[in-house]
């Protein structure tokens, strides 16, 4: 195959990092003998194919199994992978150089071609793949087309240069495209495997992997197994020995195991558990920032909520440190933009509410309310929308009675089982609705795209010219600065046209053995790889 010569003038270049997600064992630490880990997952994962995953308990496995083209260090910055490096003149047009020692766990090397065959298999609308979408978000070039059985897989904007160049055409610039590609639904799969097992090659024993670990042993419903995949391409900087994973899909019953010692990491614990766990266990209970925000969605298309001012007074008049700190008061954070701040690549402005009191806030709202047309003689009416949730309904209940002392506004409170509040949000059929987004990938725009125009999760239906043209702006920008720049001014526009209310940033929950060393508990998408775990002596 011809060899390829990458062009110079390039507009980003990754650093060649070879130990960048591997275990760092501090000075002075102590190892146990017995590096052996057991990490609770939600459920039973739904298979073991990365094009076939579902959600999150298949995720945490496919982690250790598998290597994507990049990976996340621990505070989910983009890193290499399989990659050492990518480039692109503008932003649209990406070359991959894969390390030369990148292995599958049977000791052949992992090529160009092998992410080609993959990528293809998740979008061919025969595999019907879960995450298939992600490829059409990802903007690789006619993914969507494909997935929807339009266009032949073979169409798909990726190409094998040679055994270490993968080039990816994507249908529009995307400057954080190289993060994306540490989703689990873009790892490579053994194309050869495959065909011998069909779907039997997930199995231990045939299951050929490119990741840290390799599958042992699984019992359905009882453990995962994975032991150390001496192939891998940095195999001599993992710790761990072993990762057993158990699934248990109840949070109490994790959570008396791991009292009673048999697990090391829970995945969560009940929330009606945190303040009796903070005081018997303080220093193994962790509530680490989400890459996630809650928030009330305003109808910007009829009623009361159509003024902008009116939006603004609500906003406005929620106090959020109550509804995190007393409401809540499981550590999670008030949302003073709709984009977490712990997102990478974003430094975020002070927002309008971070710089006044709550009583200026309070004062201005009302003084907002009366210009609209309301007040003691007129009180503005309205509904509050959430589906069953006994959190939901405590926060609706908080924010109803500071609308009410504050505004004088008189709210109804409709409660509906999750189908019809579905219903209701799709057809527009609510004043304001309750609503959260959670991050498909760690860069402000998973955020922010979500009121443009054109998307289709777009509640508010908020139509903003000057909004849509500086999220445009921002994907295409080279310069990471200004790319900030327009991500502060797309926040700026939410502050002054109020389409949403940012309520409070979400946490992940979680419980860690004090021997546990090495959890990346600041990565916001709380991504773990068990090579960056190890177990001290104790």
């Amino acid at each position: 195959m011809k060899s390829f010569r990458i062009a110079l003038g390039t507009f980003l270049t990754a650093s060649l990092l070879t130990t960048a997600q591997a275990a760092q064992v501090a000075p002075g630490d102590q190892l146990a003998e017995r590096q052996n880990i057991v990490r609770h997952i939600k459920d039973e994962p739904a298979s073991l194919d990365p094009q076939k995953a579902v959600g999150l308990p298949e995720i945490q496995v496919m982690r250790d199994l598998f290597e994507g083209l990049t990976n996340q260090d621990a505070q989910g910055n983009v890193v290499p992978g399989v990659a050492q490096s990518w480039q692109s003149n503008d932003n649209q047009s990406w070359i991959f150089t894969l390390r030369e020692d990148a292995r599958w766990s049977d000791g052949k090397p992992v090529t160009a071609q092998d992410f080609v065959y993959s990528w293809r298999r998740l979008v061919d609308s025969k595999n019907a793949s879960p995450f298939a979408w992600f490829a059409g978000l990802a903007a690789i070039h006619n993914a969507g087309a494909i997935t929807q059985g339009k266009l032949p897989p073979e169409s798909l904007g990726v190409t094998a240069l040679d055994k270490t160049h993968l080039k990816v055409t994507l249908d529009r610039p995307v400057a954080w495209f190289p993060s994306l590609t540490a989703h689990v639904s873009l790892y490579p799969v053994p194309q050869k495997a495959i065909e011998a097992w069909g779907d039997a090659w997930t199995r231990p024993g045939n299951l050929i992997g490119n990741g840290a670990y390799q599958l042992k042993e699984r019992v359905v419903n009882e453990k995962i197994v994975l032991v150390r995949n001496q192939n891998y391409w940095d195999n001599a900087h993992s710790v761990l020995n072993q990762v057993t994973f158990l699934p248990i899909n109840e949070e109490s019953s994790a959570t008396k195991r791991y009292r009673a010692g048999d697990i090391d990491i829970t995945e969560s614990f009940p929330k009606n558990l945190y303040g009796m766990l903070k005081k018997s266990i303080p220093d193994e209970v962790y509530t680490p920032d989400q890459l996630g925000t809650y928030y009330y969605a305003f109808n910007t298309q009829r009623g009361p909520t159509a003024d902008a001012r009116v939006r603004r007074a609500l906003s406005w008049s929620i106090d959020r440190r109550i509804i995190a700190e007393k409401v809540l008061g499981t550590g999670e954070k008030p949302a003073w933009h709709l984009t977490p701040e712990v997102v990478s690549s974003f430094n975020p402005k002070p927002s309008f509410l971070q710089q006044h009191t709550q009583a200026e806030l309070n004062m201005q709202a009302k003084a907002l309310l009366a210009a609209a047309g309301y007040g003691p003689n007129r009180p503005l009416r309205l509904s509050l929308l959430y589906n069953t949730s006994e959190n939901h309904q405590k926060i609706a209940i908080a924010v109803a009675s500071m609308w009410k002392k504050n505004l004088g506004v008189e709210v109804k409170l409709q409660n509906q089982e999750w189908k019809t509040y579905i219903d209701s949000r799709n057809s527009g059929n609510f004043d304001v609705i309750r609503a959260s987004w959670i991050g498909d990938y760690n860069e402000p725009s998973t955020f922010l795209s979500l009121l443009t125009s054109s998307h289709s999760g777009n509640i508010a239906k908020f139509h903003n010219a000057d909004y849509d043209a500086v999220l445009a702006k921002a994907s295409r920008e080279n310069n990471a600065q200004a790319r900030n720049e327009d991500y502060n001014r797309a926040e700026q526009i939410l502050d002054e046209q109020a389409p949403i209310a940012p309520i409070y940033q979400y946490t992940n929950g979680r419980l860690i053995k004090p021997w546990v060393k090495g959890y990346p508990i600041n990565n916001p998408e709380d991504v773990a790889y068990s090579r960056q775990l190890y177990i001290l002596k104790h």
